[in-house]
């Protein structure tokens, strides 16, 4: 054993699986103080009185520190919950308990690494070793056929050199029982909602999934979506869906804080072509971890540009700057009603579909002109899902100021609800003023005569806003 005593700081990895810095502290030293730490910075408001961790994430992430709790319990070891900054109060729990190292994993972008380099600071005056470790990846950063520094801008030549020349790397045991210091150490309360500030969400509707935090429930979907009924082998076709839970897998929130590991789903997407089926959705699955590994290394090569108006091509600042049009974008009024259906599910449940996310964000930067970085903080805010990496590289993406040869990506919104929500069945769901619409004409109330509106309860710029835009007018669309 090199150490006798190390604090492994749980950060975007809340899983005992596949877990580069637990085991490596596990084989190294004789005891581990597993440690999470609520940043207050992480809570709060930013611009626009956005607040930074809606409740639907932040209760989100209190159930995976929880899950962490009862699976460190079961494993013989405790994790220690603090509210502070991590940089101040890791160097003082190291102090206070004689931990020789603090292991923990990598992050890439600025606010992460401030607090790393900082901590890393602080506990080097105080002979306390750190060690980083690089796991929030399918492909292992030291196993790319390229320097960081060097990774393709476009998406397709990352994802060829990748597959042809990179080997996803087995995925880590978890460790067997692990010895927690008998030293009394207080614990400490995992905290709730309102301890942010925050209230606990009301689920009006039911949203697609019932999204619970955690390791546990993470590996439950997965068995769930693979095993259980059978959905991967459709993936490709059905992962535009918008309405029920197995139209895709829904992995992405148990991604984002670390509770299921890339490298565990790429492992049962092999057994599973092994056991059942191979085909184009099983590799899609696949490629879309690699979209993900993607963004995560251009966050890490260009750093701070994908939070700036420019973006990584240094585009010119000519976006509007109005708030009144952003809200009635993020309340789900904008009088366009697969635009609004789609927002409406995101403020009531936390989760939009791909395919939303797609729309929504093409209509705010490019029928709007909206401040693109509006769009990725109100996203940041609301999603259980978000990953800072995906969601600032797809919000560039969608802006025209990011990795893509064309210069926006423009979506045709009646066009996408024609091949999406043909029958006005999503749009039916989550606006409700709307229903007694029949069909596709759901998608244009403004074309109703007005004993039609009448008709149907419909008092346009009454119970549901004119549209702020007139749409079919662009035909530059190829989506």
């Amino acid at each position: 054993m090199k150490y006798n005593r190390v604090i492994v700081w749980f950060k975007n990895d809340l899983r005992l699986h596949d877990h580069a810095a637990l085991f490596s502290a596990w084989k190294e030293s004789s005891e581990i103080i597993p440690v999470y730490c609520f940043d207050p910075r992480q809570f709060g408001k930013v611009d626009l009185g956005i607040e930074k961790t809606g409740h639907f994430r932040a209760k989100f992430l209190i159930e995976s520190v929880d899950n962490l709790r009862k699976n460190l319990i079961k494993a013989g070891a405790n994790l220690i919950v603090r509210i502070g900054k991590p940089e101040e109060l890791l160097p003082e729990l190291a102090v206070e308990f004689q931990a020789e190292a603090i292991f923990f994993s990598e992050e890439v972008t600025q606010e992460e690494k401030s607090v790393e380099k900082n901590l890393e600071n602080a506990v080097w005056k105080k002979g306390i070793e750190t060690k980083t470790f690089w796991q929030s990846t399918m492909f292992h950063m030291e196993d790319l056929p390229f320097p960081v520094s060097q990774t393709p801008e476009i998406f397709t030549q990352f994802r060829k050199e990748c597959e042809k020349f990179s080997q996803v790397r087995k995925s880590i045991e978890k460790p067997r029982k692990i010895k927690f210091p008998e030293i009394g150490i207080e614990l400490g309360k995992i905290p709730e909602l309102s301890t942010f500030g925050l209230s606990e969400p009301s689920v009006a509707k039911k949203g697609v999934l019932p999204f619970v935090g955690g390791e546990d429930a993470g590996i439950q979907r997965l068995q769930s979506y693979f095993w259980e009924n059978d959905c991967l082998k459709t993936y490709k076709e059905t992962r535009n869906g918008l309405l029920g839970p197995d139209y895709s897998s829904k992995f992405s929130a148990w991604l984002a804080l670390g509770c299921i590991s890339p490298r565990f789903i790429y492992e049962e997407v092999g057994r599973y072509e092994n056991e059942r089926k191979k085909n184009d959705s099983t590799y899609w699955m696949i490629f879309e971890l690699i979209w993900r590994d993607y963004f995560r290394f251009i966050s890490k090569k260009h750093g701070n540009k994908i939070f700036q108006i420019q973006g990584i091509k240094d585009n010119v600042d000519n976006w509007r700057k109005d708030e009144k049009l952003f809200r009635k974008w993020a309340d789900g009024m904008t009088g366009i009603p697969f635009v609004d259906a789609n927002m409406r599910e995101l403020n009531a449940t936390g989760f939009m579909s791909n395919r939303g996310r797609q729309n929504v964000a093409s209509f705010l930067v490019n029928d709007l002109g909206i401040d693109w970085r509006w769009g990725a903080m109100y996203f940041e805010s609301q999603l259980i899902d978000y990953d800072v990496c995906s969601n600032w590289g797809n919000w560039m993406y969608v802006a025209g100021v990011g990795n893509d040869l064309r210069e926006n990506r423009y979506f045709n919104i009646l066009k996408q609800a024609n091949n999406y929500d043909k029958k006005g069945d999503f749009v039916r769901y989550w606006i409700t003023e709307l229903s007694k619409i029949p069909g596709f004409d759901i998608h244009q109330p403004s074309d109703l005569s007005t004993k039609e509106l009448k008709q149907f309860g419909i008092a346009l710029g009454g119970n549901y806003p004119f549209p702020m835009v007139k749409l079919g007018v662009k035909e530059k669309s190829r989506y």
